[in-house]
């Protein structure tokens, strides 16, 4: 099974999950917490070196006051215990967006995390919190426009790796693969940049159902696909041919 350096997922269906059991909206997110961890387990034990979870969008602030407030409560529960863990396991914590915007004793926890985490080099779990690509790729222009008016840069210096450099990911690969669950076909504002050669892969699973079997069934669909980035089978084939010979 070929496994993904970088690993993107969309968590969609927390919501629905509970509404389906007439239960309150939070104890699907509740139940969603579970299945990170169980999911962060399973990337960790399989090798995927940096998993991105889509945990909060800008357009996520716009829900009723009260479910907002209960997943920021949930967010930093989530923090406090897992710290630990992510020392124990050697898993670097990042997060992306704009986390000022975040409670300030949520963003003093996240800082913490991810400063006494900075050096753990197994696997680097990526939270997009207060994330959305569009306004990510804005900050990015805007920064880049400061640098032309500064004079520091020229405009026809502007290439897609500066681009890139100046993203909320600039230290990470662009992911691989791309997952959402609960059947909704879009991704919803989430790494459009980074996401432009990702492999997309749709279930209809609610994440609270989403299990270890989940996982590996979007992997071995994975597994099927040629990443072609625009060319021909027969060229990656040769490509492939010629780095082997060269390895030997």
């Amino acid at each position: 099974m070929q496994i993904p350096n970088h690993l993107a997922i969309i968590m969609d269906g927390n919501g629905r999950w509970a509404e389906r059991r007439h239960l309150p909206r939070i104890l699907g997110h509740r139940k969603g917490v579970e299945v990170v961890q169980s999911v962060v387990d399973e990337c960790l034990v399989l090798g995927i070196r940096c998993l991105t979870l889509y945990a909060f969008s800008s357009e996520n602030w716009g829900r009723p006051q009260d479910e907002v407030e209960a997943l920021m409560s949930l967010l930093g529960s989530f923090l406090k215990k897992e710290l630990r863990q992510l020392q124990k396991r050697g898993i670097r914590l990042m997060a992306i967006g704009e986390l000022e915007r975040l409670p300030d004793p949520i963003s003093d926890v996240l800082r913490e995390i991810m400063e006494e985490t900075a050096g753990n080099d197994r696997m680097v779990l990526n939270l997009a919190l207060s994330y959305g690509s569009r306004n990510e790729l804005t900050r990015a222009v805007q920064q880049i426009g400061r640098e032309v008016a500064a004079g520091k840069l020229q405009a026809a210096d502007i290439s897609e790796e500066m681009i890139a450099n100046r993203l909320d990911t600039a230290s990470l690969p662009d992911p691989d693969l791309l997952i959402r669950t609960s059947g909704e076909m879009r991704i919803s504002n989430f790494m459009l940049w980074q996401a432009a050669y990702s492999e997309l892969y749709f279930t209809d699973t609610l994440w609270p159902d989403f299990s270890r079997e989940q996982l590996h069934l979007a992997l071995q669909e994975y597994s099927l696909r040629q990443r072609r980035f625009g060319l021909v089978g027969a060229q990656l084939q040769k490509s492939s041919v010629q780095t082997t010979e060269e390895n030997h």
